[in-house]
């Protein structure tokens, strides 16, 4: 077989293993995908009224559910990628890359099955909330076939790049309890973003903050592409974060990676 056969087969074969961790071990991905939910049904229900009177133009309560689960998807993202820091984190501490180390099997392949499993997770997260988004009664009409396909590509694009963020995390990190303590800011970033408040609601020191970091792009552009309104600038600057925080994630998690002696 050639190397890269080599390698495909290896990485599926850790994939499969990080998914029968997932299935076997529910109560970290249920517990991280209670977050979103809890935060959509909270801010529906509780501050529904008030915060849609804050769109302006007569806003009611269903145009704040069609303005605020854009949001929630790419929460749900940063919520379940925490996840993946996690599992890294117990791999290296735990000795099982120690033993890998020592079969012939791809280097890259653990890494490469947690990433790939965590985009899975994430996929099928965002299934689930969005799935509880339409039972409230988020809707999406105006929407074309290809801007449906568009967002789920950015969906994908966005679990990647947070995904080797996330695995980075785990890596440095000395234990699991810290792993999920460092990749908190991938569950904190989208309160301080557009997902909740219009950015121009926003008080004008805190408006930089809010407008420039990866979220707020990502959310404004799957909100134009869900509701069929335009995205503007933000398609592009929404991927290139994605693009370069993938990149920055791969580069780190493989040094690392490569250079711990474990």
């Amino acid at each position: 077989m050639s190397s890269l056969s080599l390698a495909v087969r290896d990485s599926n074969t850790m994939l499969r293993r990080n998914l029968l961790h997932a299935r076997r071990y529910p109560s970290l991905t249920l517990n991280l995908l209670l977050t979103p939910v809890m935060l959509l049904l909270l801010f529906v229900y509780i501050f529904g009224d008030a915060m849609s009177a804050g769109l302006g133009g007569g806003a009611d309560r269903s145009d704040y559910i069609a303005y605020l689960v854009p949001g929630v998807l790419l929460m749900t993202i940063g919520s379940t990628t925490i996840g993946t820091a996690v599992s890294v984190s117990n791999d290296m501490t735990e000795g099982i890359i120690a033993r890998f180390r020592t079969m012939n099997i791809h280097r890259g392949s653990v890494i490469v099955g947690h990433v790939v499993g965590s985009v899975l997770q994430s996929v099928v997260s965002v299934v689930l909330v969005g799935a509880v988004a339409v039972a409230i009664g988020f809707r999406s009409t105006d929407a074309t076939v290809l801007e449906w396909l568009a967002a789920f590509a950015l969906i994908v694009l966005f679990s990647l790049a947070l995904t080797w963020i996330a695995v980075g995390m785990g890596l440095i990190s000395p234990s699991a309890e810290a792993a999920g303590n460092n990749a908190m800011p991938l569950i904190f970033l989208p309160l301080i973003s557009s997902a909740f408040v219009p950015l121009h609601t926003m008080p004008g020191w805190f408006q930089p903050i809010a407008e420039y970091q990866p979220f707020t792009p990502a959310i404004e552009t799957l909100r134009g592409l869900l509701l069929g309104s335009g995205i503007g600038h933000n398609g592009w600057l929404a991927t290139a974060w994605c693009v370069g925080l993938a990149v920055l994630g791969y580069f780190w998690s493989a040094s690392k990676f490569n250079s711990d002696p474990a």
